[in-house]
């Protein structure tokens, strides 16, 4: 038996599923479904925000 990997777009993936799925069961086995995401791609910041010293007035509030 042989093992392979793929990157696949997810324009393609249910065909491909669809595929597999339509192979002999005894002959193909899909062993995982894993999605990657690029942790180079993804970048966050966070900000602070201090509302220690802020007043909240209910009756503005309710005046909105």
């Amino acid at each position: 038996m042989h093992r392979v990997t793929l990157d696949i777009q997810d324009s393609v993936l249910e065909k491909i599923f669809y595929f597999l799925n339509t192979l002999p069961k005894h002959q193909v086995k899909v062993i995982t479904d894993e999605i990657s995401v690029e942790e180079k791609s993804i970048k966050l910041k966070a900000i602070s925000i201090s509302t220690k010293d802020y007043q909240f007035n209910r009756e503005e509030a309710n005046a909105r």
